[in-house]
């Protein structure tokens, strides 16, 4: 019993609530990140200076430059968080994603991947803006020319799943296809329409609507062997 005694007055505390350092290099990125979105949403990406994110950010610019290194690099990183959200997942293993691949009907399918490409977009749509708006600066037309191609994957790789599961409209290909998704999931059209005073939930109707007349052999089929 004295020993243990003995052992316990000399054990150190361990706080598991103290942030690691890590943890603070975490927590200052993202504080940079939000900072820098804001500033490109209201100056754009030229008007935005690496001085401004720092001053909203809380932090010297030379933590800003250490961090990010380029203001294309600080705008790749704000598409990123965009993108992953809060759980800082990419789309296909976000839940409307498994939504989508086990829905038992075409139409139910497409209206899972417009919830989840909405909630992206409310998020994305602003920076998205800023960053196509400037196709002079060729730091920021890569950063926009990489998501678009990641973009186009992911859009594919949700056709190949409608095709492979319901079936695509008779003479309808799966990059064809991929078109249309790509351009009414756009932030050109969401932003479009929200601006006409539409709100998500409108928005996400109107595009399952289309696109399941647009894509689908027979909107309302399910897939085989499903009742």
């Amino acid at each position: 019993m004295t020993i243990t005694s003995s052992l316990t007055l000399v054990m150190p505390t361990v706080n598991p609530a103290r942030p690691t350092r890590r943890d603070k290099a975490a927590a200052t990125r993202e504080r940079i990140t939000v900072a820098a979105t804001e500033a490109f949403t209201e100056a754009g990406y030229v008007g935005a200076r690496m001085t401004d994110v720092a001053a909203r950010a809380g932090v010297a610019v030379q933590t800003v430059y250490f961090t990010f290194h380029t203001k294309a690099e600080l705008l790749k990183a704000c598409f990123d968080r965009a993108v992953l959200g809060p759980a800082r997942l990419p789309p296909p293993q976000q839940a409307f994603w498994s939504e989508m691949t086990t829905a038992r009907s075409g139409r139910t399918a497409i209206a899972a991947f417009m919830r989840g490409n909405t909630a992206i977009l409310t998020r994305v749509a602003a920076i998205d803006e800023v960053a196509k708006a400037v196709p002079h600066e060729p730091d920021a037309a890569e950063v926009v020319a990489n998501s678009e191609r990641l973009r186009r994957e992911g859009y594919r790789d949700a056709v190949a799943t409608l095709a492979d599961r319901f079936g695509l409209r008779e003479g309808l290909g799966i990059d064809r296809a991929t078109d249309l998704l790509l351009v009414l999931g756009s932030s050109a059209t969401y932003l479009t329409l929200r601006r006409y005073g539409w709100s998500d939930d409108d928005y996400v109707a109107w595009a399952t609507d289309t696109l399941s007349s647009q894509l689908l052999a027979r909107p309302g089929r399910t897939s085989p062997g499903e009742p």
